[in-house]
């Protein structure tokens, strides 16, 4: 019988270090009206801080602002964008100075006004679109989430997505179902070490195999069993698991009705080593990962009297 996996990398933002073992909440605050869970969704700044305050109180240690619907929707140019998301990570920052601020966007425009603004991380959910971005994140000194989406472009949906075995040269993996994890393993170490040749401290460049995008529910299923591989890459792996479309169709269920089946794939990364989890849901995201925690042997107890007094 195999014993606990080994614990994920240590990030560092801003100075503040997480060790390997401590998991990390980032919640979601979207700037936007139309955002797939209607929970998210904030269309003005005083709903976001609202937002922000409450996760803040629930136990997340990152909030994620986004200014652009991820899927398709009415266009948002760089201006609107930057509009959206700027003030409010300013506004956040001087209002919540003990949590840390990540954006998420695939423009290097909006991410250095972000970043100057006050930014920790800029959360590059387009696997490098613009590939500017990552230099925007070296040049101010904040970190970067590098994404796979094997090819998709912003704001698209996969559509009959296929991974080859022994893809690029590479042999073929054992089980076919490795296809997918060999490319977001390979696009994963590449755009990392990019990062890091530019200047970016690695223990805050993450890796987020981006799970829905340019993939489909039989790949995001592999990819959250395969959590380790991703560990192997040895910066801290986010994911990006809440509510979405993989967990809905294994479990025929609509958006508001995700959220035992995103808790059940968090549970399982988080034995597995992944360190960050995006989540709509935080009290309930930080309670399961700290129980995770617990019984990997990572954190003890809050309280631990029975069969003691």
């Amino acid at each position: 019988m195999g014993g606990v996996p080994a614990p994920g990398a240590a990030l560092r933002l801003r100075g503040r270090t997480f060790p390997p073992g401590r998991p990390v909440v980032m919640a979601v605050v979207n700037r936007t009206a139309d955002s797939f869970y209607p929970g998210a969704r904030h269309d003005d700044d005083a709903a976001a801080l609202d937002a922000v305050a409450r996760a803040a109180e629930e136990g997340a240690d990152i909030v994620d602002i986004g200014g652009v619907r991820a899927g398709r929707g009415d266009p948002v140019d760089a201006a609107e964008e930057i509009r959206r998301v700027v003030p409010l990570v300013g506004e956040v920052r001087s209002r919540h100075p003990e949590l840390l601020v990540s954006v998420d966007t695939w423009r290097s425009d909006v991410a250095r006004e972000a970043a100057r603004a006050g930014a920790d991380l800029l959360n590059d959910t387009w696997s490098g679109h613009d590939p500017r971005l990552v230099e925007v994140a070296a040049a101010e000194g904040v970190g970067v989430v590098c994404s796979h989406t094997g090819g998709a472009v912003p704001r698209t949906d996969p559509f009959r997505v296929t991974y080859r075995a022994g893809g690029d040269g590479r042999p073929a993996p054992a089980d076919p179902r490795d296809a997918v994890v060999a490319d977001v393993v390979a696009t994963l170490r590449a755009a990392a070490a990019r990062a890091v040749s530019l200047g970016v401290d690695p223990a805050a460049v993450l890796v987020d195999p981006t799970h829905d995008f340019g993939k489909n529910t039989w790949h995001s299923l592999h990819l959250v069993r395969r959590t380790e591989a991703l560990v192997g890459l040895g910066h801290p792996v986010l994911l990006a698991l809440s509510r979405k479309d993989f967990v809905g169709e294994t479990l025929d269920l609509p958006v508001d009705e995700r959220l035992e089946g995103t808790l059940a794939a968090t549970a399982v990364a988080a034995w597995l080593g992944a360190r960050v989890f995006r989540a709509h849901d935080v009290r309930a995201t930080r309670r399961t990962l700290d129980m995770v925690a617990a019984v990997r042997g990572d954190a003890p107890p809050v309280r631990a009297v029975r069969g003691l007094a």
